[in-house]
This record gives C-alpha cells, sequence and structure tokens, in this order.
C-alpha cells in the first residue's frame, strides 16, 4: 500500500511476497482437506437434532470458499504479477474479509446458541431448524455488504492493462476524519462486540458448570457446550485479535494520522504477519467440528472404517484370483 508516509520514512516490505506465499501453502492443503471432509460429513446431520449444526456447515463454507482462492494469491505473492484480471483479484480480495467477518459472526452465533441452550434446555426443544436457515441467509447478506467497502477502497489505480494485486493495490483517498469513523465502527460491529459476546458466553458457561457440578444434571452435555465455546473464544483470540489490532493502526498510517517514522515501520512490518495469523482460521475451525461434536467424531471414524473394509475386501478378493 504505497504512499508518501512510507516513502518518507524509507521503509521496505519486500518480505511479504515471501511471508504470504509460504503461509498461503502451508495453509491450502490441510484448510481444502478440513472443510471438504466437515462438509461432507456436516450434510448427514442436517435433519438430526444436532445444535447449531446449520452454522457449523456455513462455517466450513465460508472457509472452502477463502482456501479455494488461496492457489491464485500464492501464484501472485511467486511471480509478483497477476495476470488474470481486474474482477477477479478484487474477488479473491473480497473472500478473504468475507470468510473472516462471516466466521466471526457463525463463532458468535454458535458460542450464543450454545450458551442459551445449555442455560436454558427447554428453548431448546422449541427451536426450529428453520430458524437457524433463515439467520444464516440475513448473515450472508449483512456480512456480504459490510465487506463490500474493502475491495472498493483498495481499487485505486486499476486499469485493463494493472498486473498488481492484493499487497500491492493503491488506496482510494479518504478524510482522515472518515476513515477513522469508519474504521472504528468497523473494528466495534465486527470484532470488538462479538469477542465480548463470545467471552462473556464462555465465563457465564463455565461458571454454570461449577456451580452445579454437585448436582451432575446433564453434566455431559455441559462439558460438551463448553469445550465449543472455548473452541470458539480460541478461534477469536490466536486469529482475531492480533489482526484487528494492528489493522487499526495500520489504516492509520496509510492515512496520514500516525507521523512517527518509528512508531510507523513496528506497525507496518507487524501488520503482515497479523494478517497471516489471521488466515488459520480456515485450519482452526474444523477442529471446533471434530472435538466439540459427538456425532461427527462418531461419523469420521465409522467412514474411516468402511474405507478400510473396502481395501481388505478389495485385497481378499485378488487373494482368491491369484
Amino acid at each position: 500500500m504505497p504512499n508518501s508516509s512510507q516513502i518518507y520514512c524509507n521503509t521496505t516490505l519486500e518480505f511479504r511476497h515471501t511471508l504470504y506465499a509460504i503461509v498461503y501453502t502451508i495453509i491450502f492443503i490441510p484448510g481444502l482437506l478440513a472443510n471438504s471432509i466437515a462438509l461432507w460429513l456436516l450434510r448427514g446431520f442436517i435433519n438430526r437434532k444436532n445444535k447449531a449444526i446449520i452454522f457449523l456447515i456455513n462455517l466450513a463454507f465460508a472457509d472452502l470458499s477463502h482456501v479455494l482462492s488461496l492457489p491464485l494469491r500464492i501464484y501472485y505473492y511467486i511471480n509478483h504479477s497477476w495476470p488474470f484480471g481486474n474482477f477477479l483479484c478484487l474477488l479473491c480480495f473480497y473472500l478473504k474479509y468475507l470468510n473472516m467477518y462471516a466466521s466471526i459472526v457463525f463463532l458468535t452465533l454458535i458460542s450464543v446458541q450454545r450458551y442459551i441452550f445449555t442455560a436454558n434446555p427447554f428453548k431448546a426443544k422449541g427451536w426450529k431448524r428453520r430458524y437457524d436457515a433463515a439467520i444464516s441467509i440475513g448473515v450472508w447478506i449483512v456480512v456480504g455488504g459490510a465487506c463490500l467497502p474493502f475491495p472498493i477502497y483498495r481499487s485505486s489505480g486499476m486499469n485493463s492493462t494493472s498486473t498488481s494485486c492484493f499487497v500491492d493495490l493503491g488506496n482510494r483517498q479518504m478524510n482522515p476524519m472518515s476513515v477513522v469513523i469508519m474504521m472504528v465502527g468497523a473494528e466495534m460491529t465486527g470484532f470488538f462486540i462479538p469477542l465480548v459476546i463470545v467471552t462473556y458466553c464462555t465465563l457465564k458457561t463455565r461458571a454454570e458448570i461449577k456451580s452445579d457440578s454437585l448436582r451432575c444434571e446433564n453434566m455431559k452435555e455441559k462439558l460438551k457446550a463448553l469445550r465449543m465455546l472455548l473452541t470458539c473464544a480460541s478461534v477469536f483470540f490466536i486469529c482475531f485479535t492480533p489482526y484487528h489490532i494492528s489493522f487499526f493502526f495500520y489504516v492509520m498510517v496509510n492515512a496520514n494520522i500516525i507521523h512517527n517514522c518509528a512508531v510507523q515501520k513496528v506497525i507496518l512490518n507487524l501488520h503482515p504477519f497479523s494478517l497471516s495469523l489471521a488466515s488459520f482460521n480456515c485450519c482452526l475451525n474444523p477442529i471446533l467440528y471434530y472435538f466439540t461434536a459427538s456425532e461427527f467424531q462418531n461419523e469420521l471414524a465409522r467412514c474411516s472404517s468402511s474405507v478400510v473394509r473396502v481395501r481388505l475386501m478389495s485385497k481378499d478378493s485378488v487373494s482368491s484370483i491369484r
């Protein structure tokens, strides 16, 4: 993101291409396999009474959409050239932020639903699957519209002959005060409020389990809910918290609001690492499915045993022919 302040401070960020190429290469195969398998197995639970299954499917779909765009990102960061056109560049750029904020919202919804149904089991009995489906459609509409400013803001200077994309895109000029207002609003609604909600649900569920430990009523289900909430909170703190802290200051630097050279260099050099860390949510979210859903574990074990049986039968048939 070139601007006058970076040139004045003589800040070089050439390492970003290598860093992003390595990180996205590491993420691609595990993310593709984990989320493809998750979607394949989770689809079988739609008609069951498993809570939050619709949100989990949407979460896996959001991760897979971003993972599928990674080969194009890897190509660009290795070759330093984008031959695929402006639309595909902005689409891949858009998918990254769509994945991030859709993941944040669905993780928040999973946390809220688990907390409410654990604290009030009778509400779970009356909750319809179509409610989750309607909420999910609303999430995609709202988050999809809210993420549109990201590619629009970064599309400055693009033309039919442009070979730059992603990190090398320019910024549209905006009033510094407008940038601050937009950033505060985005950080509050897109990250801080969901983080507070997830943290609250996790702490309240943990406190209720401690207070109910002597009665042991539905303790197995409550512990399962707590594991899911802890996993959601872990993804928030590991992947999204460093990015949103650094991104706020990163935009301040690029809007020429922060002028101190030493501070600029620290912010500009830390931001690529926080952005890379945020992308690992595509690999961490599948852990949520496996370690918190006993049905998912059973289905995965059943499929694995079926594959083993098929292989053994094929070997036996070959041996008998011989």
